[in-house]
């Protein structure tokens, strides 16, 4: 009767969330742990010489009903985990780690791979998506310790469960701070000044879901957002910034000891591999491919910014004295004084823009574009089952063939972390018997809710965050891949930013904008000097926002490159890397990385310089967008070939020569932000 191991009858196939009940999820895991076991068993027993087709796809194959399980269980633990779904995750994760240790350390069927992966190297008889499903499935076992004596996989496999439950438990940790402190404040109170009507309704509601008449402010991302933009209070900008800024670093919720854990893991892992740094081992198959790329790019960029970057501060900060401004200017002054710089030199005030930036005309702009570059359709559905209340669901289709379901969760919640991504319930494959199986995918945001009074009104910030969570969408939804693996956004990390980064760029052109922004009462449309303002808006404090981008991407390279055991105090390593691109002064105590889930509990680990490097790409790419005309339909479907359709089925440079013509250059990203 368990709803998780039924076969599913809903629309599309997709999974019947109100049917699925917390007592399910355990057994569910069980019994495909078990089912995909037989099944590797199968392969490995398989008295046929191993070939390409009997080994290989049928490992990629394998574990469908597990892949499909997980993928449920850990979406949801990121977008509505309570305390039970966190105890279950406590639970399967050893499962989970101990099932992928057996398939990766399995002699028999490493052998099998082993003998296809060699006789490939010699006969030379595969070549496109099969070749890459090939090499890719030979790393993972060797990746995977396949390749080590008896005694080191054994090693690899504590490793790999205590490392699984660090990063579980460093996630946890920090959601529970984010929302462990909170700013109260009376209604009349005049620390409110400055800060918009629609933000004080929002925290008016968070008091009164808690029975309490006052208002809310917590450290999720739109409430720290609006209050250091906008308050006028410069105690309460400093109270939130200086909690904000010390999420999950010392009392009940600390990381330091799982961020010294983490790195311990992933070294000791590298090391049994063969590698120096685990930096080395996760550039091994990245576009970049090794520390020196990657340290070009960063140090090119920061050559350009730095300079720029500081005299932006210095600007500012006259800008701030001309204001009345008296003392020293810190950290939680920026964001407040950049609003009001902004707003003098580009007559722009980004609060007021909100109002041709419904929720719900944003989504028909969104989807308009990918309407009239990829022939989209979407339509709402009432029959396919969200899995939230607040979710809302589309059928989406290109002509006559269906494409994908999209899943849409656009409010934070206590259960939600924060941030904003997309994912995949399901992955885009074509099935043994010649199927095309169309993926499920969701984007999950923490955008200003609705009010009792008015929808929720995005911030400018906020539509770039949906166009590029969408691009990443489109990537998964255009899917044209033979093997999952391979599909949708399974390319390489520092690849897989540029579909989403590239979506960002229409966000300043008017034959966009023009499509859907419009006033939310009076239906007047977004004036055109305010178009031409949000673009000219793409050069303001660049110089600031690369150097802040590129000192997370040292960072990250100095957590992974460094020895584990001389990781003794996080902050103080923390700002050797900071302190060398340093245009602010330090607030004491202020940590960033005990709260860095993209390093420490997702899948960003000596990879977040790939947000630059695809930028880089992007940038690159979408001068030929503005050469043939941002809405040409011809581009578009040349993208979509060489890109968009092709996950990770082609190599990275391979597809973006094939759609620009040439290798990448910085040129683009650099004269865009003006730093040229």
């Amino acid at each position: 009767m368990n709803p998780l191991l039924k076969q599913w009858t809903t629309p599309w196939g997709t999974p019947p969330f109100n049917e699925i009940k917390i007592e399910h999820w355990l057994p569910a895991f069980e019994e495909a742990v078990a089912e995909a076991k037989q099944e590797i068993e199968a392969i490995a027993d398989n008295p046929a010489t191993a070939d390409f087709e009997n080994t290989i796809v049928a490992l990629d194959r394998a574990g469908d009903r597990l892949s499909t399980v997980a993928d449920l269980f850990f979406n949801l633990l990121e977008c509505n985990g309570d305390d039970e779904m966190n105890a279950i995750a406590e639970q399967v994760q050893p499962l989970l780690v101990a099932h992928e240790n057996e398939v990766y350390q399995h002699p028999a069927l490493f052998a099998r791979v082993k003998a296809v992966y060699d006789r490939q190297k010699t006969d030379k008889a595969l070549s496109g998506a099969d070749k890459i499903l090939l090499d890719k499935t030979y790393d993972a076992f060797v990746a995977g310790g396949a390749n080590l004596p008896e005694k080191e996989k054994a090693r690899y496999r504590e490793l790999s469960l205590e490392l699984a439950n660090l990063q579980l438990d460093f996630g946890q940790r920090a959601l529970k701070a984010t929302y462990a402190w909170s700013a109260h404040l009376e209604k009349d109170s005049p620390r409110l000044s400055g800060i918009p009507d629609s933000a004080r309704a929002i925290a008016a509601k968070k008091a009164a879901d808690k029975g309490l008449d006052d208002y809310i402010f917590d450290l999720s991302a739109p409430d720290v957002n609006v209050v250091l933009t906008h308050a006028d209070d410069r105690t309460l900008r400093e109270e939130v910034y200086q909690h904000s800024s010390k999420k999950a670093f010392g009392g009940e919720f600390d990381n330091c000891d799982n961020i010294k854990a983490i790195l311990k893991c992933r070294e000791e892992i590298a090391h049994l591999l063969g590698y120096q740094h685990y930096a080395d081992y996760a550039l091994r198959n990245r576009m970049a491919k090794d520390l020196k790329l990657v340290y070009q790019l960063l140090d090119d960029l920061k050559a350009a910014a730095l300079p720029a970057a500081r005299r932006e501060i210095e600007e500012l900060k006259q800008f701030a004295k001309s204001q009345g401004f008296e003392g020293e200017f810190q950290r939680w002054d920026l964001s407040y004084y950049m609003e009001k710089l902004r707003q003098e030199k580009f007559s722009l005030d980004m609060e007021k823009l909100k109002v041709y930036f419904p929720l719900h005309q944003v989504i028909d702009g969104v989807f308009g574009l990918a309407t009239t570059l990829y022939g989209l359709r979407f339509e709402r559905s009432e029959t396919i089952q969200p899995y939230h209340p607040d979710v809302q669901v589309y059928e989406v289709w290109r002509g006559e063939q269906f494409m994908a379901v999209l899943y849409l969760d656009f409010h934070p919640r206590s259960t939600k972390r924060s941030g904003a991504w997309m994912t995949e319930f399901r992955d885009q494959y074509i099935a043994a018997d010649g199927h095309d199986v169309r993926p499920w995918v969701s984007l999950v945001m923490n955008f200003t809710p609705p009010t009792p009074d008015q929808p929720s009104l995005l911030t400018v910030d906020e539509v770039n965050t949906f166009l590029h969570e969408f691009g990443h969408a489109l990537n998964g939804m255009l899917s044209e891949v033979k093997y999952a693996t391979l599909s949708g956004t399974h390319s390489p990390r520092d690849f897989v930013e540029l579909p989403s980064q590239l979506n960002e760029n229409w966000l300043t052109e008017p034959e966009f904008l023009n499509t859907f922004a419009c006033h939310y009462q009076t239906g007047e449309p977004i004036p055109e000097e305010y178009v031409t303002q949000l673009k000219n808006l793409n050069k303001f404090m660049a110089g600031y926002l690369c150097v802040r981008q590129l000192s997370f991407g040292y960072l990250d390279m100095m957590w992974h490159t460094m020895s584990a055991a001389n990781v003794d105090d996080v902050l103080r390593l923390e700002r050797s890397i900071f302190d060398t691109v340093e245009v602010l002064p330090v607030v004491p105590g202020a940590c960033m990385s005990t709260s860095f889930g993209h390093l420490f509990s997702g899948g960003y680990a000596a990879g977040y310089y790939g947000y630059k490097w695809a930028e880089m790409l992007e940038a690159d790419a979408f001068s030929l967008f503005k050469e043939t005309g941002v809405m040409n339909k011809e581009t578009a479907q040349r993208y979509l070939e060489t890109i968009l359709s092709k996950g990770g089925s082609v190599d990275a440079m391979e597809m973006f020569v094939n759609f620009r013509g040439r290798e990448p250059k910085i040129n683009a990203l650099l004269e865009r932000d003006g730093l040229l």
